[in-house]
């Protein structure tokens, strides 16, 4: 199968867009002063005022067969032009709340079926400053009964993910390793990495 590539780009406007528009906002500042913003805002929100999960699955071994792990996605992002290291995630489908879209997501795009939610975000924004897109991030219990393997995506046509299952303490390193393959890792994965990181040196009292 031959690699993703970029084969052109040219401007869109904003009628001719489906999932995404373009705003400007008139706003005044904590001065009075009236200015103008302009954002990115996306045409699939739905009743729930919430466009998106990211899910945190927490692996498990009922046996302690490995230790506690997470699951990651490779994928081809067109808008940066490569391939990203991210969170599983998925947009809410209308009448879903967060949790059963969390739970259908990971299934979708890694096979994996979380038994239940462990905790649920507030709501989040990803890139307050551009766009109006926001999230919930919602982490689940995944135990496995036995050794573990990779079971059967169910991707949908047209989506290429490779999932893989990462050592939760070994996140941090392996995100490393992904930069020098030229992947850019998603902020939401390497914020919890970093902090996983920050958490067990502070712990160890090494800072």
């Amino acid at each position: 199968m031959p690699a993703p590539k970029i084969d052109s780009t040219e401007e869109l406007s904003a009628s001719e867009a489906k999932w995404v528009t373009l705003r400007r906002i008139y706003w005044s500042d904590p001065e009075g002063k009236k200015r103008t913003w302009e954002c990115a805002e996306r045409k699939t929100r739905g009743k729930s005022g919430i466009d998106a999960v990211a899910i945190l699955a927490i692996l498990r071994s009922e046996t302690n067969a490995f230790p506690p792990s997470t699951l990651i996605v490779e994928q081809f992002r067109p808008p940066v032009g490569k391939f990203v290291v991210e969170m599983p995630a998925g947009l809410i489908d209308e009448g879903e709340d967060p949790e059963k879209a969390a739970i259908r997501e990971l299934e979708e795009e890694t096979g994996f079926k979380a038994t239940r939610v462990i905790e649920t975000s507030p709501l989040q924004v990803c890139d307050p400053g551009m766009t109006t897109a926001n999230m919930k991030l919602v982490m689940v219990d995944v135990p496995v009964p036995d050794k573990l393997e990779m079971p059967e995506q169910k991707l949908d046509v047209g989506e290429f993910i490779t999932a893989r299952v990462v050592e939760i303490s070994k996140l941090a390193a392996e995100l490393k390793e992904y930069e020098k393959k030229d992947f850019v890792v998603d902020a939401r994965l390497s914020h919890f990495a970093s902090g996983f990181e920050l958490a067990e040196k502070i712990q160890q009292g090494k800072l």
